[in-house]
């Protein structure tokens, strides 16, 4: 096994607890889950509702990607964290499955929590293969 890469990305959202952005190993990254904080502004409210805060939380997963070099192309594995499933699952799948090439969806686990980081109705992570 290679060296552990700790990755921090600038571009990316303050995190909220003790993580790094990502780390690598053997040409696969792990992106730690993203809440739909604003890069810009950490302390500003979250967007309201699960389509909203699913594309924040989208759009700071693809920061993350970028600032690594790669893209969702690249994402093997998903997992999803809900905290309302019945109300916001369909509504979720819409934006997050918007995101990805045409027939390239990851794999991916989608879970109801009872409650996630700064009150957020959602939370993505991913498994990237780098090469």
């Amino acid at each position: 096994m290679s060296e552990l890469i700790f990755h921090m990305v600038k571009e990316a959202p303050t995190p909220v607890a003790p993580f790094s952005h990502a780390v690598e190993v053997d040409g696969w990254v792990m992106i730690t889950g993203q809440m739909p904080t604003f890069p810009d502004d950490p302390e500003a409210p979250l967007p309201e509702g699960i389509e909203a805060q699913t594309r924040r939380v989208m759009d700071n997963l693809v920061i993350v990607l970028n600032g690594l070099g790669l893209g969702l192309d690249r994402v093997v594995n998903s997992r999803v964290y809900i905290t309302e499933f019945e109300r916001d699952y369909a509504l979720m799948n819409q934006v997050y499955k918007s995101y990805f090439p045409e027939g390239k969806l990851p794999a991916r686990t989608c879970v109801g929590v009872t409650g996630l980081a700064c009150q957020a109705l959602v939370e993505i992570d991913l498994m990237v293969r780098k090469n």
